[in-house]
C-alpha cells in the first residue's frame, strides 16, 4: 500500500523551486478569480491534484463574541428558557387564582328592554298598542364557606407549582450555558488544531527541502522525497479538516446564540487545572439538596401530593353563601322603581357522579408514585453524573500535566532528528516518526485542555452555579 502511494506521488514531484515557492498553506492563498477555460484547452491529467474551493468562512470574517457575550445572547435566544420563563409566570399566575379562591365573588348587572304589545280593554274590548319596557340592576355576591379543603390543597399545590417551575428556569438556564460553552470550547479547539497543522505543514516543507537537497548530492534516494511530499499532503488534509471542524462549530455557536450565520470565539486565557473546592462527598451531599434538577423533582412531588388531597376533598360537601340586590323600573329614569335583596346559604352534596372523583383520586395517586420514582431516579442520575465529572476532570488535568511533558520530549527529540537527517546519520523515516510523535503530543495537549473546561462546565451545570 505504501508503495502503490509513493508511486502515485511520483508524478506530483515539482522542481525545488517550485516547492520551495509553494505558500505553507492553501487556506491561505488568496481565492483567484474564475475564468472561462478556452473551449479547445486539453483535459487536466489524471494525476494533477484538484484545486479545492475554500472554505466558505475565508469570504467574510465571522462575527467574534467573548465566552461571556456567548452566555448573554444564549440566554435570550434559547427557546427552552423562555419556556422555563413562561411556566414561572404561568405558575405564578396560578398561585394567585388559588388565593382568590379564598375571596368572595362579585358581580355587577343591568338591562333594559323596549318592547311593543298588544291588549284588549278590559271596559270598551278594543284591541289598543302599547309599549313594555323594563329597565333592571342588579349586584351580587358569593362567597364559598366550607369546600372540603379544596382551596387549601389547590394553594399548596400551586406553590410547589411554582418552586417547580422556577427550579426547572435555573436548571435550563444551565443547561444552555453548557450547551454553548460545549460550542466554544470546540471552536477553540479546532482552532488550536488549525494552529498544529499549520505548524506540521511549516515542518513537512523543511523535511522536502532538505530531502531535496541530500537527493541532490546523493545521499539520499528518492524514496524521501516522495515521504516527505506525502506527510506535506496528510498535514495539508489535517488542516482542511480542523477548517471545516471550526466552521462547523462556528455555524453551532451561531445558531445558539442567535446570529445567522458562523460565529468566532475570542481566545480565552489558558486556564491552570485548579481544585475543586469542595470535597466529593461533601459536593454529592451539596447537589442532593441543592441542585436544581432535585429542587425541581421534589416541588413536583409536593404537588402531586397536594393533588391527591384537592382530589379527595370532593367527597366533602360545599356550603356556599350568596346575596343580591336588584332594582327594577318600567320609565328610562333612576328615581322610582322597585327594589329587592336577598341573602342564600346552601350545601351541596354530590351523592353519586359516575366514579369521576374515584377517577381522579386515582390519578391523582398515579401521579403521585410516578414523582417519586422521578425524584429517586434524579437524585441516583445526579450521584452518577456528578462522580462521572469528577473523574472527567481529575483525567483531564493529569492529561494536560502529560501532554505538556510529551510536547517538550518530542520536541527536543525532533530537533535531534532534524539535525542528524541534515548530517546523514539517520532515514527519513526516523524524522518523520519523530514528527508524528510531536504532532500527535500537540493534539492531545490542546484536546486535553478543552476537555478539562468542558467537565468542568458539566459539573458546574448540574450545580447550578459556578464551582
Amino acid at each position: 500500500m505504501t508503495a502503490w502511494a509513493l508511486g502515485v506521488l511520483g508524478g506530483m514531484v515539482v522542481t525545488g523551486s517550485a516547492w520551495a515557492q509553494e505558500p505553507p498553506t492553501q487556506a491561505s492563498e488568496p481565492a483567484a478569480t474564475p475564468t472561462q477555460a478556452p473551449a479547445n484547452a486539453p483535459p487536466p491529467a489524471a494525476d494533477a491534484p484538484i484545486a479545492l474551493p475554500p472554505p466558505a468562512t475565508e469570504a467574510a470574517a465571522p462575527v467574534s463574541v467573548t465566552l461571556e457575550e456567548a452566555i448573554a445572547r444564549a440566554l435570550k435566544a434559547n427557546p427552552q428558557v423562555a419556556q422555563a420563563s413562561g411556566n414561572v409566570t404561568n405558575s405564578e399566575a396560578a398561585e394567585r387564582s388559588a388565593v382568590g379562591a379564598y375571596l368572595p365573588n362579585l358581580s355587577a348587572s343591568a338591562n333594559g328592554s323596549l318592547s311593543s304589545s298588544r291588549r284588549i280593554d278590559p271596559e270598551t274590548g278594543v284591541v289598543t298598542s302599547g309599549s313594555n319596557d323594563t329597565y333592571s340592576a342588579g349586584l351580587a355576591a358569593s362567597w364559598n364557606v366550607f369546600t372540603g379543603g379544596q382551596r387549601s390543597a389547590n394553594r399548596k399545590q400551586t406553590r410547589a407549582q411554582t418552586s417547580a417551575a422556577e427550579a426547572q428556569l435555573v436548571a435550563q438556564r444551565a443547561n444552555a450555558v453548557l450547551e454553548v460553552e460545549r460550542s466554544f470550547y470546540e471552536v477553540l479547539r479546532a482552532e488550536g488544531l488549525e494552529e498544529v497543522a499549520r505548524s506540521r505543514i511549516e515542518r513537512a516543507k523543511q523535511n522536502a527541502e532538505a530531502a531535496e537537497r541530500r537527493l541532490a548530492v546523493g545521499s539520499a534516494t528518492r524514496s524521501d522525497l516522495l515521504r516527505a511530499q506525502l506527510d506535506h499532503t496528510t498535514a495539508r488534509e489535517a488542516l482542511r479538516t480542523a477548517e471545516t471542524q471550526r466552521e462547523s462549530a462556528a455555524l453551532s455557536l451561531g445558531r445558539l446564540i442567535g446570529e445567522e450565520g458562523p460565529v468566532g470565539a475570542r481566545p480565552l486565557p489558558e486556564e491552570t487545572p485548579r481544585p475543586i473546592a469542595l470535597t466529593p462527598e461533601a459536593l454529592l451531599v451539596e447537589l442532593e439538596a441543592n441542585a436544581p434538577a432535585v429542587l425541581a423533582a421534589a416541588a413536583t412531588l409536593k404537588a402531586t401530593e397536594a393533588g391527591v388531597s384537592a382530589a379527595k376533598a370532593t367527597y366533602l360537601p360545599t356550603v356556599r353563601l350568596s346575596a343580591g340586590y336588584d332594582w327594577f323600573n318600567q320609565d328610562a329614569s333612576f328615581t322610582g322603581g322597585s327594589t329587592s335583596w336577598s341573602v342564600r346559604l346552601g350545601l351541596s352534596y354530590p351523592i353519586f357522579d359516575g366514579f369521576l372523583r374515584e377517577e381522579r383520586v386515582q390519578r391523582a395517586r398515579t401521579s403521585e408514585r410516578v414523582s417519586q420514582a422521578q425524584l429517586a431516579d434524579t437524585r441516583r442520575a445526579l450521584r452518577s453524573g456528578a462522580a462521572q465529572a469528577l473523574a472527567q476532570i481529575r483525567l483531564a488535568a493529569d492529561r494536560i500535566g502529560f501532554s505538556e511533558q510529551a510536547v517538550e520530549v518530542a520536541r527536543e527529540d525532533l530537533k535531534v532528528q532534524q539535525e542528524r537527517y541534515r548530517l546523514g546519520a539517520t532515514t527519513i523515516l526516523d524524522l518523520l516518526t519523530s514528527q508524528e510523535s510531536l504532532v500527535q503530543a500537540e493534539i492531545n495537549l490542546v484536546s486535553s485542555r478543552f476537555d478539562y473546561r468542558i467537565a468542568r462546565a458539566e459539573l458546574e451545570a448540574l450545580a447550578g452555579r459556578p464551582l
